[in-house]
Order: C-alpha cells, then sequence, then structure tokens
C-alpha cells in the first residue's frame, strides 16, 4: 500500500478501504506522508467525495489518532458546542456562559481562524492576559473553579486533524462535507464530551451555502455522532449576511461583553438562546421548562447580568485582566475609512463572504496559516438586511490596530472598500425579513 494508489483511487471516484484510510492517517500524523501527497487526497476527496462508511472510518481513525480526553473529574453531563464558521461568530463566548448558568459545565476546544471565518481561540486571545493554551492537566481545576475552561486544541488531542485543519485553509479544500464533519467530529469525540450541539452555518458567509447542503452536512454529523454514543444536536443558522453588528477579533469580543449586558443585537440573541437552550437541555439541567419557555428564559439571562457574571469568571480563572468596563484587549481598534450608502433605498442583502474576504485583507484574518492576526482589524455594520439608508449614509466603518501598515490611501484599502461596497446590494422595497434560526436537528 502506499499514498499514490490512494490519491488515484479517490481521483478516479473510487470508495477507499478502511485499510487505505487508516494508512493515510497514520501516515499524516508521524508525518511520513508530505503535505503536498496530503493535499493532493484533500482535493480528490472534495472532487469525489466519501460515502458514510469512508466519511465514519476517517472520523474514528483521526479522533484515534491522539488520545481521547478523560472528561470524569467533571462529575456530571458535560455538553460541547461546535460551529462551521461564518463572519462576524460570537456565539461560543455568550452561550458558555449562558450554559453555566443553568448549572451545565462545559470543557470546549476550538480552533483559529479558517479562511475567512473567525477562529474562537483568536477572539479569546484579544482579550490581554488570556490563556488559550491550556494544558489538560489543569482542565479538572478550572472546571472546579467556574465550571468552563476553553483552549486551544491540544496536541494530542485528534493531531491527524490539526494537520489537515491548517493544509484544508491554504489549499482551497475547506469546502467538503466529509472533511468538514470527519474535522469536527474527530475532535467532539476525542473531545470526551458527553453531548454535543453543531451550529450548522448556510448562506453566502458559510462553508455550505444552501440551506439543503446545510441539513446534508448536519445529518452527516448527527449520525456519526450517534455511532460514537454521543448525544448529538444540530441548529441550522443563517450566515446570508454577517452576524451581529461586527466581525473581527476584539471588537467581536467587545460585542459579545455588549451583548452579555442587555444590549444585544436582534439575530445574535437568536442564535445564541437557540443553540444554548438546546445545550442546556442535551446536559440535563432544563428542569422542568418547556422549549419555548426555555429559550425566554435564556434571553432573560443574557440581558440581565446572570450570564455576564459567569462569563467574567471565565475570563478571570484563564488569566484576562478585567477593569472597569469589563475586559481589557491587547488592541485598540481605531477607524481607517468607512463605506457610505452609493443610494437611497433599503439594504436588500449584504455578502457575508465578500465581508470576510475584506476582513482578511484588512488584517482580522489569515491568508496562510502562519499568518499574523491584526487583532485590532474588523468591520462595524451600521446598516444591516431590511434597513433604510440614505445617499451617503455610513454603512459600516472599517479598523485597524495600532501596528498595523495599512493606510486609506493606499491600493490595499481601495480594494477592500471596493470590496464591501461590492458586498451590499440597496434594492428599492424593502426585503423580506428572514429568521435567523432555520431548523433544530438531531437529539431533542
Amino acid at each position: 500500500m502506499n499514498i499514490v494508489d490512494i490519491i488515484l483511487d479517490k481521483r478516479y471516484g473510487r470508495a477507499l478501504s478502511y485499510e487505505q484510510i487508516m494508512y493515510f492517517v497514520d501516515g499524516v500524523t508521524d508525518r511520513s506522508i508530505p503535505d503536498y501527497q496530503i493535499s493532493a487526497l484533500l482535493m480528490a476527496i472534495v472532487l469525489n467525495g466519501m460515502d458514510e462508511r469512508e466519511m465514519t472510518s476517517l472520523t474514528l481513525e483521526m479522533a484515534d489518532s491522539g488520545e481521547h480526553a478523560d472528561l470524569s473529574y467533571v462529575g456530571d453531563i458535560t455538553v460541547d458546542k461546535h460551529s462551521t464558521g461564518g463572519v462576524g461568530d460570537k456565539i461560543t463566548p455568550l452561550v458558555m456562559p449562558l450554559c453555566r448558568s443553568f448549572g451545565a459545565k462545559i470543557v470546549k476546544l476550538s480552533g483559529r481562524g479558517l479562511g475567512f471565518t473567525g477562529g474562537t481561540v483568536d477572539k479569546f486571545s484579544s482579550i490581554r492576559g488570556f490563556n488559550v493554551d491550556v494544558p489538560k492537566t489543569d482542565f479538572p481545576r478550572l472546571v472546579n473553579e467556574c465550571g468552563m475552561v476553553i483552549s486551544g486544541q491540544t496536541p494530542d488531542l485528534a493531531p491527524a486533524d490539526k494537520i489537515l485543519y491548517a493544509l484544508r485553509d491554504v489549499t482551497g479544500t475547506v469546502d467538503s462535507i466529509p472533511l468538514i464533519a470527519s474535522s469536527i467530529m474527530s475532535k467532539k469525540i476525542a473531545g470526551g464530551a458527553d453531548a454535543i450541539v453543531l451550529d450548522v452555518t448556510c448562506g453566502s458567509g458559510a462553508f455550505m451555502q444552501t440551506e439543503e447542503r446545510a441539513r446534508e452536512l448536519a445529518n452527516a454529523m448527527i449520525k456519526i455522532g450517534r455511532l460514537a454514543q454521543k448525544k448529538t444536536s444540530a441548529v441550522i443558522t443563517d450566515m446570508d449576511q454577517p452576524l451581529g453588528r461586527t466581525c473581527g477579533n476584539v471588537i467581536e469580543m467587545e460585542e459579545v461583553y455588549e451583548t452579555l449586558s442587555g444590549n444585544g443585537a436582534s439575530d445574535v440573541v437568536e442564535v445564541a438562546t437557540a443553540i444554548g437552550a438546546r445545550m442546556v437541555k442535551l446536559a440535563g439541567k432544563a428542569g422542568d421548562y418547556s422549549d419555548d419557555d426555555l429559550i425566554n428564559e435564556c434571553r432573560l439571562r443574557l440581558g440581565n447580568g446572570v450570564a455576564r457574571d459567569e462569563y467574567l469568571k471565565l475570563v478571570r480563572s484563564q488569566g484576562g485582566i478585567i477593569n472597569d468596563n469589563g475586559p481589557e484587549y491587547v488592541d485598540r481598534p481605531h477607524v481607517i475609512g468607512e463605506v457610505k450608502a452609493p443610494r437611497d433605498g433599503f439594504v436588500g442583502a449584504i455578502r457575508a463572504d465578500e465581508i470576510g474576504h475584506a476582513s482578511v485583507l484588512l488584517g482580522a484574518g489569515r491568508i496562510r496559516k502562519d499568518d499574523a492576526i491584526d487583532l485590532g482589524a474588523g468591520i462595524r455594520f451600521l446598516a444591516k438586511r431590511g434597513d433604510e439608508v440614505h445617499k451617503g449614509d455610513t454603512l459600516c466603518v472599517l479598523y485597524i490596530g495600532n501596528n498595523s501598515s495599512l493606510t486609506p490611501d493606499s491600493e490595499k484599502y481601495e480594494e477592500i472598500s471596493e470590496r464591501i461596497a461590492n458586498a451590499y446590494t440597496i434594492t428599492a422595497d424593502k426585503p423580506e425579513v428572514k429568521r435567523s434560526v432555520i431548523d433544530v436537528l438531531g437529539d431533542q
């Protein structure tokens, strides 16, 4: 058996055997297969897909490529959450303290930015002093202190996925249901949580552009979760425009704190309460609440300071610095420019993918896996879908960090502002209002 034959089999659309998949994952893990051959097979999978047996085999082998976390010290049902990504996705920092306010315990492993989607670890890294590389030996102490811990993916948990995750980001092989499903579920299975809630996004700013594809991915991951004896639920959410008022790192975490202080954008609150309620229920902490009452209680706790108090405990427990106005950040965003409405009308659409690519050019994301991020860079949205605007109104404000070399008279800035302007569609008629939560699937 050799990797070239495996690449050729998948190139010509043949199903890979369990032994071939095991050989591939072993070679990824011990680095005996070079990156260019790994990338070739990833592209063949993107083009020709995998059947359910192949996908499950790949997931379980990736999960077994390292250690499985033992969360028995938690002494309770643990629940994990994962998003398939989007622009302005700041839900994890909201639902962790929200669920904790009901008594749920959460051990969360998160990744850095993938493509134009923001990474939760990058966002938490924007808080001064916050440690996102927590040794697993510290997990029990942190869970005992505040019931929550969040960390970057540790090298010994699904190490094959960590290698593949980084390569997919820079080889155009992100958008593939088998690769997305196996990446997510291998980490979740190895992570040791008893229950998993998946935020499966769809629309222009998501890997899954259509609701149909989002459902396909959600069902694939639910099947994998059940085979691994994990309670698994999926919430399908809209990502056809950026989520909330901001995208970036520092400015998104500022929005998180505003939301926890009762000033959240309606779409953020809708998604956070739906996912939070599902997590609370799978964790066995819903009590006598009906589904609707539980969502309403989640909304109340987001606004009355209960979840915010838990959030501050989390920040402090991992070394984050708190001042009188909340968390302190490693950079201060400052305005580099604005994008104006070209005419009167309504915001009919905002291409979230174009906004995401623009944010990467600003410095908020990565083009290559070893790129440094400008944590102060980002975009603030003053007009969203359905809002009425007049010619010359500010649609959004662009920010950079203190150390950025970008200038408003540069060609790069011109490209960024043009891309953002083209992302907005201004219509004569007010568009139909869409719900941010489309459906809930899987274990109830």
